[in-house]
């Protein structure tokens, strides 16, 4: 037994200080990549995903789980949402990313707006997957560019109605070389390539498919697409274009991987000599927090972080949520964590109907300043080849005209291992 201040006992036992403080005795911290660039926007405090008076109920309940949503995420968000048990936050957090459709109200994300989300019950990410090391798993998930598990979000799959949809011939307004142009047929495909429209919003190359018009390519508008039933199709070539804007400039290799790996903690030896299903169980929530990480995300969600995490493995997290330059959204039941690391907080509980019902507060003073803060320094600046080679981007914002010869001969390179890499070069590259 110990006589003293709890102070007294943390100098005489320095090993313990990680216990009663949000820091980890041995030094340890985790790290998150960088959130790749999204053009046009400058602001960290410039809305990526937002709901707006969203309701929903499961479909064996004739009663709502959750009612009047309206929430806003941003790269400056660091929120702790906060509740007990039952009163709906996982639910809305999966309406949050596209894993739940909403009954009523709208879910929006920016087109370009990438996510990493780890649910509370982290395992069922890989549970079809222990007979892989963890760095097979990885390069397995993003093989094809784009993550794997987000094509499986019941917000990607096409409904009977879209399916009917986008199976009739109607006439479409398209451009291409020769100008603009009207023809009936049915469009094929989207072809994974668009061009940024001056008033904002992109036009997307689709593919006829037509007795007069088979192999047709034309630009069409995602307005006249998305109401037409290609919405999803425009979501995921939206996101394929964006995942493959930071694949170029680091490529998917076993390296890359490893090195990935050991920022959130876990040893190479473990990544890529390990079966999953020989790791303990901190070290599959590692597995499964850098699987969502690889994409360079630009909003992080973590449902019960703290499950499963030693506290020098917790404290290390605090750090790279700290230093991370886009936004965190934490369920936690965990007070220390969110204290120290939430200014915001989204708060449900149920009320007397058993409904949850969501109440925002946050410090008004740090948010202000928050969403003020610029995204400098969040495009990446370095191309790096499956050799180790190190190549400057130029940055985007710059025209032809505005860019340095150097700069220049940057994004051709860029270009060409991109297209090298049979990857889609977005046409919003080759504006002026």
């Amino acid at each position: 037994n110990f006589k003293g201040s709890l102070d007294a006992f943390v100098e005489e036992h320095p090993e313990a200080k990680s216990y009663f403080e949000l820091k980890s005795s041995k030094g340890l911290a985790f790290r998150f990549p960088d959130p790749s660039f999204i053009e046009g926007v400058n602001s960290r405090g410039k809305v990526l995903m937002k709901m707006d008076k969203v309701d929903f109920g499961y479909p064996t309940n004739p009663n709502l789980t959750v009612t009047n949503l309206t929430v806003r995420v941003s790269m400056a968000s660091r929120v702790a949402c906060l509740g007990p048990n039952g009163a709906g936050k996982s639910t809305m957090i999966k309406l949050l990313t596209g894993e739940l459709e909403p009954k009523t109200g709208t879910v929006w994300k920016h087109p370009n707006c990438k996510i990493a989300y780890v649910a509370q019950h982290a395992f069922h990410h890989i549970e079809q997957h222990l007979k892989k090391t963890p760095t097979e798993y990885i390069l397995w998930r993003y093989e094809f560019g784009t993550d794997k598990e987000a094509l499986n979000k019941v917000t990607m799959v096409l409904t009977e109605k879209e399916e009917k949809q986008i199976a009739e011939e109607r006439t479409w307004e398209y451009t291409n070389d020769q100008g603009m142009s009207r023809m009936k047929a049915r469009i094929e495909k989207l072809t994974g390539i668009r061009k940024p429209r001056k008033r904002g919003g992109y036009d997307y190359e689709v593919k006829f498919y037509a007795k007069s018009g088979e192999g047709i390519v034309g630009l069409i508008n995602e307005e006249d697409l998305n109401k037409h039933g290609w919405e999803k199709h425009v979501k995921q070539t939206a996101e394929k274009i964006a995942a493959e804007e930071g694949r170029y400039k680091r490529p998917l290799t076993a390296s890359n991987v490893e090195k990935l790996y050991q920022d959130v903690g876990l040893d190479r030896e473990y990544a890529s000599h390990q079966q999953m299903n020989a790791l303990s169980a901190g070290q599959k929530v590692k597995v499964v927090l850098a699987a969502a990480m690889w994409d360079q995300p630009h909003v992080v969600i973590l449902d019960e972080p703290t499950n499963y995490l030693d506290r020098e493995s917790l404290a290390a997290l605090a750090v790279a949520i700290q230093e991370f330059k886009g936004g965190v959204v934490i369920i936690t039941h965990n007070d220390q964590f969110s204290k120290t690391l939430c200014p915001e907080t989204w708060i449900l509980e149920k009320g007397d109907d058993g409904i949850g019902r969501l109440d925002c507060r946050g410090d008004a003073d740090w948010m202000e300043a928050a969403l003020k803060e610029k995204t400098a320094g969040v495009q990446m600046d370095e191309m790096v080849d499956a050799m180790g080679n190190v190549s400057k981007v130029a940055k985007k914002k710059k025209s032809k005209k505005e860019m340095s010869r150097k700069e220049r001969k940057a994004r051709d390179l860029a270009k060409k291992k991109a297209l090298e890499l049979g990857q889609p070069w977005s046409s919003s590259e080759e504006e002026d």
